[in-house]
């Protein structure tokens, strides 16, 4: 599909890897709608790029449905928002256990229903989640994050099934460990030795590549890790055991400390 000339409407604009996706779609000839929570950095987009710039909070399951009608109807949604949700799941609450649903998993379904009529309608269109490979393979304090990662990858699997022959493509991009920006870059943990890293620039450009090659799966990683990620796939009791040699517990600990604020 052709980004140039296009709206896009693309969550979690606000953080690092959202504003590297801003750039490149923005590059491509893309009319962008960003959204996230964060007012300030919205506005820097909007003046940057020219955006059109939504604040909204996607754990508020009435915003969800509000963003699409604000949003109007968009040609592309890049679905990039997520939340944290590292740690041991029983160190959580009920009430943080929904809100990590409802950002991660539930947000972007309701979006793609949402926003895939028009697409439909005008026999074009492309629908993209930015999972993570921790939706082909789990380690150790991911249990709540590969749940809905995992889901997310079935779910954008089976929907591309169900528009097959609409003109409508569905995508996921799933990146391995993200340095400068992102999620465990945040933390300020180093990587498990010996893993090499991608950059926000890096899961952006395979963001548009699966928009322009209508790609069903686009994983932004080393050889090493996305290999390791498919092997584990077919053998989880295997890659169980390497995880646990690669994440030792003070790694997984410091990752959760560091993101507790966020559930």
């Amino acid at each position: 599909m052709n980004i140039k000339g296009s709206t896009v409407l693309l969550t979690g604009a606000s953080g690092g890897i959202g504003m590297a996706l801003a750039r490149k779609l923005a590059a491509k000839g893309a009319r962008l709608v960003v959204t996230g929570r964060r007012a300030d950095v919205l506005q820097q987009l909007e003046t940057s790029l020219g955006a059109r710039a939504l604040v909204a909070d996607l754990s508020d399951r009435e915003a969800v449905e509000d963003l699409a009608e604000r949003a109007g109807p968009v040609d592309i949604l890049v679905a990039n928002a997520a939340l944290p949700s590292s740690g041991n799941l029983l160190d959580y609450t009920p009430r943080q256990l929904d809100r990590s649903l409802d950002v991660n998993l539930r947000a972007p379904l309701l979006l793609s229903r949402l926003l895939a009529p028009h697409m439909v309608a005008a026999g074009r269109g492309h629908l993209v989640m930015i999972g993570s490979l921790s939706g082909r393979t789990s380690s150790p304090g991911t249990s709540l994050y590969s749940a809905a990662k995992f889901g997310l990858r079935g779910f954008t699997h089976g929907l591309r099934q169900d528009l097959y022959g609409t003109g409508v493509g569905v995508s996921i991009v799933q990146p391995g460990f993200v340095r400068e920006a992102g999620m465990f870059a945040d933390t300020g943990a180093a990587p498990p030795a010996g893993i090499r890293t991608v950059s926000p620039e890096q899961v952006a450009a395979g963001t548009v590549r699966a928009i322009e090659r209508d790609r069903a799966e686009v994983n932004i990683a080393p050889l090493e890790l996305r290999l390791g990620s498919a092997i584990g796939g077919l053998f989880p009791s295997l890659a169980a055991a390497a995880q646990r040699r690669a994440s030792p517990a003070s790694l997984v600990q410091q990752v959760a400390e560091a993101q507790r604020h966020q559930r």
